[in-house]
C-alpha cells in the first residue's frame, strides 16, 4: 500500500512539471508548478522528512507560486498578442 503511495505522488509530480512546460497560458504553469510542490511536499512526509516537506511547502508551493502569479498578472501583454 505504501509503494502504490508513492507510486501516485510521484505520477501526480511528473504530469505537474510536464503540464507546467507545456502549457501556454501562464497562469496554468504557475498553478501546476504550485502542484508539483505540494506533490513533492507530500513526498518528503511520506519519506519521514517532515522539516523538508515544510520548507518545500511554504517556500516552493506557497511563496513562489504566488510570487509567480503576481508578477505575470502584473505584466503587461503586447498590443496584439495574445487576447486578455
Amino acid at each position: 500500500m505504501q509503494f502504490l503511495n508513492y507510486l501516485l505522488l510521484c505520477l501526480i509530480l511528473l504530469i505537474a512539471a510536464i503540464s507546467s512546460i507545456v502549457s501556454k497560458n501562464m497562469i496554468r504553469a504557475a498553478v501546476s508548478l504550485g502542484m508539483g510542490s505540494v506533490a513533492l511536499a507530500l513526498l518528503f512526509f511520506l519519506l519521514d522528512s517532515p522539516f523538508a516537506a515544510g520548507f518545500e511547502l511554504s517556500v516552493g508551493a506557497g511563496l513562489t507560486s504566488i510570487l509567480l502569479v503576481i508578477v505575470i498578472n502584473l505584466t503587461k501583454t503586447p498590443h496584439g498578442k495574445g487576447g486578455g
